[in-house]
């Protein structure tokens, strides 16, 4: 029997005052968002998806109902404004480290830790002994705000830290048992995540650890980072998994593959995609070949199906690359990838303090196409330009280790790529499955279909990313764990392959530029160029990429 897991929380909003009656609605103020259906159970073992996690003396939970203290309708993304939140409905014995913020341009889907001491020896939680006075908006004359709010510091006792802030909605100070601070060993460095609402030099982000990657300690408590306009330092923190078994709450295989089998996303292929994905497997067993740099008089060697005999560790020092079949007939239908084969790879991985699962969902394509150019309102094709052998492309789902919810999902672009609420993703019809849109040729994941022009888009320039509803990839249907450190998982060889998947440039890009810059007017050669050559190598095609760990989101955060 599979331990009951709930997916949706209630949040309690305030009834709207005559204000919000008399104006549209923005969509924070509309029902909270929950997944389109529950994960209704996951199979035994362990302690994911059990609600609590052990931090090493240090008990937290994550809670996500809330009341709200005080909002604006402007200004943040959207010109929306954003909405500050206290934590209602504790559990017992649990107190809460700092309030919740978010933008009003989406729906409700937010968290906080609470936490309470656990074991013996010295005290892991504390209260302030004061506060201080951030920030009010009592002088921020043409806000639109909801009465006024008042931002406030917790002040921690000596050996402790704060870790969020609190907001009010009249100038008298909070009591002081309204948050905890936590004691200095039980925390790590913060940063500023994403962007939430800004007014008159007063800035409010999201906050994230520090330091992030697969054995970091950081552990996000969910609140925010406000930065005054008087000079003040808010020195804030977040906490740290101390505890002995550091991936206590982390899913074993069999909830793993529970996880996939509610989460796994759908891939679309543009309509006029000619280079689809393929298993690993079908690319070498179709003819892919291993050049070696050092043997001339051979220079190129079948590599067998289960790539055993690719070259293993070392670094990535050109003396290895692999490449399509020598044979044009074979070299076109090995370009054209085999949908019908496609696998994709799952590297499991601790995330934020191992109070996070990443799943990194790895799909390969044996050829990137050619790149194409909007310049202004004339479209280019770009010759040569972006093409390479082998390219790798991720999604990535975050899911709580508290409750097994998907939480966020990240869609790979190029060198970099974007993280997406749950809140925000397309679904495929009532399933809890997020959708990604892979773009003609260059296979860049985004979120929705339609254009993204990367290079300037101010100026209607750059390289085109186009998606659409063509042919698609269940990934849930065909997977692999190829890599779960913490589980002791063994990779195949392919995954130790260190060096690249494609050959170095074989064409002068100066070249091609010159035979696109000839269809433009004289205005624009220059900016054309300018803005082309100062896009990636990944995006240009100048040299072959190499797999899944090499990239720094192997063992760190997505960039």
């Amino acid at each position: 029997m599979g331990n009951c897991v709930s997916l949706t929380a209630t949040r309690r909003v305030p009834s709207l005052s005559a204000s919000k009656a008399s104006r549209k609605l923005s969509p924070i103020e509309a029902p909270p968002f929950h997944l389109p259906s529950p994960l209704t159970s996951l199979p035994p073992g362990g302690e994911f998806a059990k609600g609590s996690i052990d931090l090493g003396g240090l008990e937290v939970r994550q809670v996500s109902t809330f009341s709200s203290v005080w909002a604006t309708q402007g200004g943040g993304p959207d010109d929306l404004g954003a909405t500050f939140f206290k934590p209602s409905s504790l559990p017992d014995g649990f107190s809460p480290f700092g309030y919740y913020a978010q933008s009003n341009n989406r729906p409700l889907f937010g968290w906080l830790l609470v936490g309470r001491a656990i074991g013996s020896g010295d005290v892991a939680l504390a209260k302030p002994s004061d506060y201080t006075l951030l920030w009010s908006s009592e002088s921020s004359n043409n806000l639109k705000q909801d009465g006024h709010g008042y931002f406030w510091l917790p002040t921690p006792p000596e050996g402790y830290r704060a870790v969020g802030l609190v907001v009010t909605g009249s100038p008298e100070k909070p009591p002081l048992d309204e948050v905890r601070c936590v004691r200095s060993d039980l925390t790590e460095e913060v940063e500023n995540d994403e962007y939430i609402w800004s007014t008159d030099g007063f800035s409010v982000n999201a906050s994230r650890p520090a330091v992030r990657g697969i054995t970091a300690a950081g552990v996000p408590v969910g609140s925010f980072l406000a930065q005054p306009n008087n000079g003040m330092i808010t020195k804030l923190a977040c906490l740290k998994n101390s505890a002995s078994n550091f991936t206590n709450a982390m899913p074993n295989l069999n909830q793993v593959e529970a996880l996939m089998q509610a989460y796994a996303p759908k891939i679309y292929f543009h309509s006029d995609e000619e280079y689809l994905p393929s298993s690993v497997n079908w690319f070498f067993s179709n003819g892919a070949l291993l050049y070696q740099r050092e043997n001339q008089s051979n220079p190129s060697t079948p590599i067998k199906p289960d790539g055993l005999n690719l070259p293993q560790g070392e670094s990535n020092d050109g003396a290895y690359w692999i490449d399509l079949p020598a044979e044009d007939d074979r070299k076109d239908k090995v370009k054209k990838g085999d949908i019908s084969s496609t696998k994709v790879y799952l590297h499991v991985k601790p995330m934020l303090g191992a109070t996070f699962t990443d799943l990194a969902i790895w799909i390969f394509y044996p050829f990137n196409g050619p790149a194409r150019a909007k310049v202004n309102f004339i479209n280019l094709k770009l010759g040569r330009i972006g093409e390479h052998v082998g390219d790798w492309e991720h999604m990535t789902l975050r899911i709580s280790n508290f409750t097994g919810e998907l939480r966020r999902v990240y869609f790979s672009e190029h060198s970099g790529g974007s993280w997406e609420e749950a809140s925000q993703v397309e679904w495929d019809g009532p399933t809890n499955k997020p959708v990604g849109y892979a773009s003609l040729h260059g296979h860049a994941m985004y979120a929705r279909p339609g254009l993204v022009l990367q290079g300037n888009a101010k100026l209607g320039i750059g390289i085109r990313n186009d998606t659409d509803k063509g042919s698609s990839v269940d990934c849930g249907e065909r997977w692999e764990v190829v890599g779960a450190e913490y589980l002791g998982v063994e990779a195949p060889p392919w995954v130790n392959y260190t060096r690249e998947w494609g050959p170095k440039i074989s064409y002068d890009i100066s070249r091609e530029l010159k035979k696109v810059e000839r269809l433009l007017p004289g205005r624009l050669k220059k900016r054309f160029e300018s803005i082309i050559r100062s896009l990636p190598d990944e995006v240009l095609g100048e040299e072959g990429p190499t797999g899944p760990k090499e990239k720094s989101n192997w063992a760190m955060d997505e960039k």
